[in-house]
């Protein structure tokens, strides 16, 4: 099998807020301590789009995470009220 890197690029809308630290923040915390869990690295450029690439050792792993209910929740927010855009790539 192998490492299942994501790769989330990001805009947020103008109008976030607060919102998106905190709920970003959360979601940081709460990744850290799923089973399989590698590391996570979060990069902002001069343009203002973020990207996040996230680790985890095997596909069941990252396949939890990617639905854990929390991590679900956040997801619809962003999708709802935080990302202007973005988009989702995951790897092996």
């Amino acid at each position: 099998e192998g490492r299942i890197v994501t790769i989330f690029r990001t805009r947020l809308r103008e109008d976030v807020g607060s919102e998106y630290a905190d709920l970003a923040a959360q979601m940081a915390e709460l990744a850290c301590r799923q089973p399989g869990y590698v590391d996570h690295k979060t990069f902002t450029a001069e343009d203002g789009e973020r990207v996040t690439v996230v680790t985890f050792a095997a596909r069941a792993s990252h396949d939890g995470w990617a639905g854990h209910p929390a991590h679900v929740r956040a997801q619809a927010a962003g999708r709802d009220r935080l990302y202007a855009a973005y988009t989702i790539q995951v790897a092996r």
